[in-house]
């Protein structure tokens, strides 16, 4: 029996401009997404609707390319529905499954020349994935276009509020290394508050409904075929809209337009949307849409790093330094050690090699960090050059890959244009080549990747762990930023946030600069809180002599890879409880931000009627740098209901015993 269809086409007439408005809508499987898209007047736009609540207000559609201007005088010619049905594995990501189920409407334009554009709509539960394709032209614009600007709006209830990153300006920051996607967040701001530096925000973006709910916008399945772009400055009435990269950005070197091949298509512009944060935290659609680009050439291995420069700075890129981590590394049972910035020329490459081989005699495997920089911004860190040149990386990466180096981390990228899209595919291409796993810093969202590109691990993309160490400020606003990523920037691609900090103080000797603010149980949690596949723990020899004994056990115990997350309460920049499965085994991480304790009573089905292990820190007592931790036990009840404290700038974890 044919089923009901889930397109519908309506024709409607304006009498007052002898013009036809045409409508199509899409809805999701279960039918509580639902997506209209209407031309009149000669413009497309569209809007969503959740559950019966306006998510999206009425949003233009369309670009303009060399080949023709597809944002006006469009004339609807006809829609094809279809379904998508698919189910496929990831190693890399906050689940190890995924099946995808969406309903597609290929949305059919003509511009008034006649020229064709596609807009392909992807309805899933929760959310809506959409990009434009141009198809092979006539005569002379057959083989390509150039894209000259993005027509595409985000236009949101009046209503809505903000957590959102700006864009930064172009060719600033340390070295001329920005834009690095490394902002501060705003909480809760009104839709109409302009950027910080007037360059719009930076994906991924958040907006709270009011009580309706939540909308996360983000895009995916940027490859070296197209630029990064983000969003600009809203405008009244007509919301936020594509932005294409500043032409400023490495120091002006290639084009802020973007080129495709014909037929050639964008990537993917994504909505989440939710009654609550539930589909925020636990979307996959940033991998439902794409697919490999090539194959693995290896069994890239998950695990845990160690990483000396984090607190040690420059001078610790030596070999005895470096031979201390990697025996903190191997007593901790960790797969890594990252060697940092300036190897290449304080420990040399023949050294390098001798603690490569140090290290595998230990169990354990390095990451080595690399300049990405050409000419495209002064970072002077060595090593420089290595990365910039297909002839640089095959020397490099065949010199890794005899020596049994396992992985890179790049740095220093600051720029979202199309020729730096395709710098970060060729280092993932080339490295794949010689069996090495890459990280990025300095760098833009990852859009897809960790599918796309199966040896690729995590990237920076946000404001990290480093900032701890540099001030103080930041060191007090951890709880802030940790408890915003799982509800944005994590929540679409893995994050390098760069470290479980288990020092009190920002320093060698554990005793001068400033401390760390947020408790030992906040630190292990946030290894559950935080995704990526390769985490960095940064316990360094004292740590092992200092902590608990049931602190080390943990750490020693941090899962690599997770198949399964599930939202179970937070509110964005102020605490976050989230649930992962490893296996048949549960691990709930909470993190609490703000200098208020949460008493919270959990909805946790996974421990029903189970004693689970409880890691919890005690209230602060007078005098204490920070406060106690102590592991204990919980019964959950029956019906799967914990009550839990989650003291100031604290954490929690229930795990499985």
């Amino acid at each position: 029996m044919r089923k009901k269809l889930f397109v519908t086409t309506s024709l409607c007439f304006l009498s007052l401009a002898g013009l036809m408005a045409q409508t199509l809508h899409v809805a999701s499987p279960e039918g509580k997404l639902q997506v209209s898209i209407v031309c009149e007047k000669g413009h497309a736009s569209y809007s969503v609707n959740y559950d019966g609540k306006n998510m999206m207000t009425p949003s233009a559609l369309g670009l303009k390319a060399d080949i023709g201007d597809f944002t006006k005088d469009l004339t609807l010619k006809d829609s094809k529905e279809s379904r998508v049905d698919r189910t496929y594995a990831m190693t890399r990501t906050k689940a190890s499954s995924s099946h995808f189920v969406a309903n597609q409407l290929d949305v059919n334009f003509e511009n008034k020349e006649g020229l064709p554009m596609t807009v392909t709509f992807l309805v899933a539960n929760n959310d809506v994935a959409f990009r434009y394709t141009l198809p092979k032209g006539k005569g002379e614009f057959c083989g390509s276009a150039v894209i000259k600007k993005e027509a595409t709006a985000f236009n949101f209830p009046e209503q809505t509020t903000t957590f959102i990153c700006p864009q930064s300006k172009t060719m600033v920051g340390f070295a001329q290394t920005k834009p690095s996607y490394e902002e501060e967040y705003t909480p809760d701001a009104p839709i109409t508050k302009p950027s910080a530096f007037g360059e719009g925000y930076t994906f991924p973006c958040l907006f709270h409904i009011g009580d309706d709910g939540w909308v996360l916008v983000s895009e995916t399945g940027t490859s070296g075929q197209y630029v990064g772009t983000h969003l600009s400055d809203y405008q009244q009435g007509k919301g936020y809209t594509i932005a294409l990269p500043n032409g400023g950005e490495m120091k002006g070197q290639g084009s802020r337009h973007p080129a495709i091949a014909l037929p050639g298509h964008t990537p993917w512009r994504t909505i989440t949307v939710g009654n609550t944060l539930k589909p925020i935290v636990e979307t996959t659609i940033p991998y439902d849409v794409v697919e490999p680009l090539y194959e693995a050439s290896t069994n890239y291995k998950p695990g845990r790093y160690t990483w000396g420069w984090i607190l040690w700075q420059d001078a610790s890129t030596n070999y005895d330094d470096q031979v201390k981590m990697i025996d903190v590394a191997a007593a901790m049972g960790y797969e890594y050690t990252l060697v940092d910035a300036l190897w290449d020329t304080q420990i040399g490459r023949e050294r390098l090699e001798q603690l490569s081989k140090y290290a595998q005699s230990k169990g354990v495997k390095l990451l080595l960090w690399y300049n990405s920089n050409g000419t495209w911004n002064d970072a002077p860190q060595g090593p420089r050059h290595g990365m910039s040149t297909a002839i640089a990386r095959e020397r490099e990466m065949a010199w890794m890959e005899r020596i049994g180096v396992a992985g890179i981390k790049v740095d220093f990228f600051g720029s979202d244009k199309q020729e730096m899209m395709q710098l970060y595919e060729d280092i993932l291409a080339d490295a794949n080549r010689h069996k090495i796993q890459v990280i990025f810093h300095g760098c833009t969202l990852p859009r897809g990747w960790e599918r796309m590109y199966p040896n690729f691990v995590a990237s920076e993309a946000l404001l990290a762990s480093e900032n701890i160490f540099f001030s103080e400020y930041h060191a007090k606003k951890e709880g802030f930023e940790l408890t915003m990523h799982p509800f944005c920037r994590n929540a679409v691609a893995a994050a390098d946030w760069g470290g479980v900090l288990m020092n009190q103080h920002m320093s060698r000797d554990n005793k001068s600069r400033h401390q760390r603010y947020t408790s030992d149980i906040f630190e292990m949690a946030s290894s559950i809180v935080i995704q990526t596949s390769v985490n960095c723990v940064a316990i360094y020899p004292n740590n092992l002599k200092e902590l608990p004994q049931f602190e080390l056990d943990f750490l020693r115990e941090i899962p690599t890879t997770w198949d399964e997350v599930r939202y179970i309460d937070g509110y964005p920049t102020q605490f976050v409880v989230l649930a992962r499965r490893t296996g048949d085994k549960w691990y709930v991480g909470g993190l609490n931000g703000t200098q208020e304790k949460k008493v919270l009573t959990l909805s946790l089905p996974m421990f029903a009627g189970k004693t689970v292990r409880y890691y919890t820190d005690k209230p602060q007592k007078k005098g204490e740098l920070l406060p106690a931790s102590e592991l204990k036990t919980l019964k959950v009840n029956a019906d799967g209901q914990a009550k839990v404290t989650i003291q100031p700038m604290g954490g929690i974890i229930l795990a499985d015993n």
